[in-house]
């Protein structure tokens, strides 16, 4: 019966928390993650579940379709940069790779890194997106 009350209460929240918290990635994930836990494993399912879905919403969004399509259609400079280490999404690029602000998306920037179209976090260097 306890078993039974905490599902249908997390479940209960969540339904309820999520419109509310839609702005916040990291609140719909815990959320989520601890209804999905509470359902397979009982209270101790949902204290994992929303570990695991509070890291997942924490996930990096991917850039707008305008973003994407201004990548792609900028010519490609003579020399690209090229680094040793892999590109690979969510960290970080060197910092001295200069990379160029997409206008009217400040948010996102972008370089090609070993022939490669890659968009960037311009505060972070973090990368966003590797166009293909």
């Amino acid at each position: 019966m306890y078993k039974t009350l905490l599902v249908s209460s997390a479940i209960a929240l969540a339904s309820l928390s999520t419109g509310a918290f839609a702005q916040s990635s990291t609140v719909t994930g815990a959320a989520g993650g601890a209804v999905t836990g509470a359902v397979v494993g009982g209270p101790i399912g949902a204290a994992v579940g929303g570990v695991a879905g509070a890291i997942a919403g924490t996930a990096i969004d991917p850039p707008p379709h305008e973003v994407v399509t201004y990548v792609q259609e900028q010519p490609v400079p003579p020399a690209t940069v090229v680094v040793s280490d892999p590109v690979v999404v969510g960290e970080p690029i060197p910092s001295d790779v200069q990379v160029i602000t997409v206008p009217d998306h400040p948010r996102y920037a972008y370089a090609i890194i070993n022939n490669q179209r890659v968009i960037i976090e311009p505060h972070t260097h973090k990368v966003v997106e590797v166009v293909q």
